[in-house]
């Protein structure tokens, strides 16, 4: 553990707090526009999050702001911190990338700030930051290790093989990926994403993270990407450009989101869209290693034309005698419907959870879109049911939604 926190740092973070809730995009605004003049800081981003509006930068105000609330009690960022720590790992973050951030924020804090931002501030800001670094360190340090400990473990970027592209649905493309040095893989949780480094036809570099849609195995992983929009450079290049047979980037499994290595309770799986990805790796594990929990999967799509991997799950279900499979479609197509295509039409509610999923017992393990998991996280909190039981991914930054 770092050294604690001075009593006069303490003080004078909690007493920035109030000038950060007004400033504090500002603040982040111009910490990253300072880091990204340096391009090897530049390149460790994922810049679909950056600019003007971006997430990120609203997220990472946030984050400031709770951590200064919450400076002399520093037990509700315990699990930040570790979904930090596991994106770091992704996106191959090291130490000595951590004065440069110090660097750009601490100047960031006084630009915007002017003579409210008096040396005895930024020197305690210096400290608190400089704590949470080393808190950060010191968890991603342990989770290379182990990751490297195992068999097929490695750290940093190691090129993966396409080995099969196949189409799941209009929208959604599947990839199975073996390492290029012919190796084994180490094996993932659950739920666990991979972080790739995609070089465009441009030659420009995007970084992307993409949930494990397989049960961990020692061989390869799958991802299974949905076709996105403009300015989402990975997905149009894995679905357009990336061919079996191309090599691409990759570093290990990360993520705090994932199945317990011995469930206790029922699971209840929800997902809209792609956000099927990890629940998928979850129902072939329960599948094949749980006999004996209970599950439910209750997934949202638009329609049959984008629901992907139906069969695949209910073949699933069908074997363990334990997995029950909802679908429900918001836009059913003309040739969809309700008891053949799918289960129910429109879109899942706290009401039908109640009165059909173990409510009172189960852990709800989330995955989908903005609006899908803020109405769904939101109306379980609602209803009673426990955080400690309701676990969610979210791709993205942290914003209002996971903000505490």
């Amino acid at each position: 553990m770092p050294k604690p926190l001075s009593s006069n740092t303490i003080l004078l973070v909690k007493s920035s707090a109030p000038a950060l809730a007004v400033h504090g995009t500002a603040i982040t605004k111009a910490m990253y526009a300072r880091l990204f003049q340096d391009a090897h800081i530049k390149e460790l981003f994922n810049h679909s999050n950056q600019g003007e509006g971006g997430s990120q930068v609203h997220a990472l105000a946030a984050a400031i702001l709770a951590y200064a609330r919450n400076i002399d009690n520093l037990a509700p960022i315990v699990p930040v911190v570790e979904r930090i720590a596991h994106k770091h790992i992704g996106y191959h973050i090291l130490p000595e990338h951590y004065p440069y951030v110090a660097t750009a924020l601490l100047a960031a804090i006084e630009e915007v700030l002017g003579e409210a931002a008096t040396p005895e501030l930024i020197q305690a800001w210096g400290e608190a930051y400089w704590y949470l670094a080393n808190l950060l360190m010191e968890r991603e340090a342990a989770i290379r290790n182990n990751l490297e400990a195992q068999a097929g473990g490695w750290n940093g970027w190691r090129p993966f093989i396409i080995a099969e592209k196949k189409p799941e649905s209009s929208v959604i493309t599947t990839f199975i990926l073996k390492p290029a040095d012919g190796g084994s893989v180490v094996r993932h949780r659950p739920g666990q994403y991979l972080t790739f480094r995609l070089v465009l036809p441009d030659g420009s570099q995007v970084k992307r993270n993409y949930s494990i849609s397989c049960s961990p195995n020692d061989d390869h992983y799958r991802i299974s990407v949905k076709r996105e929009g403009a300015g989402a450079g990975g997905s149009l290049f894995l679905h357009d450009v990336a061919q079996v047979g191309d090599t691409i980037d990759a570093t290990p499994p990360a993520g705090d989101f994932f199945l317990p290595e011995e469930p206790t309770r029922p699971i209840v799986l929800l997902s809209a869209g792609v956000g099927l990805t990890p629940m998928v790796s979850m129902v072939e594990t329960i599948g094949s290693d749980y006999p004996d929990v209970q599950a439910h999967y209750v997934h949202a799509a638009l329609n049959s034309s984008t629901h992907a991997m139906d069969r695949h799950v209910r073949s699933i279900a069908r074997k363990h005698g334990r997995i029950s499979v909802a679908t429900f479609y918001s836009e059913p197509a003309p040739t969809d419907s309700a008891g053949l295509t799918h289960d129910y039409d429109g879109f899942i509610s706290v009401d039908w959870l109640k009165h059909n999923t173990p409510f009172a017992t189960g852990d709800f393990y989330l995955c989908g879109p903005k609006p899908f998991l803020k109405a769904l996280v939101t109306g379980l909190w609602t209803a009673g049911v426990e955080p400690e039981r309701i676990h969610f991914e979210f791709f993205g930054p942290a914003d209002e939604l996971l903000a505490t």
